[in-house]
């Protein structure tokens, strides 16, 4: 499936110092995952120091990055 970044998420990302793999990780081999609000998911994943969220939802044959998080910051 695609992975579609919202504008929201990209300046998140550089914001936060999280990459396009990582967040590519995250979705594809979460540690844990949990339905959110209107239809999204949230994926958890440790990577490094950090512990990623990234909340998404899927969309017909792509799934869309809503935004990204690192707890551990």
């Amino acid at each position: 499936m695609e992975i579609y970044f919202s504008r929201h998420v990209v300046r998140r990302m550089q914001w936060r110092e999280i990459s396009e793999d990582e967040i590519a990780m995250t979705i594809r081999n979460p540690d844990t995952t949990e339905d959110s609000t209107k239809g999204r998911r949230k994926a958890l994943k440790r990577i490094g120091k950090k512990l990623l969220k990234v909340t998404y939802k899927e969309e017909g044959n792509r799934i869309v990055i809503i935004t990204a998080i690192d707890r551990n910051r």
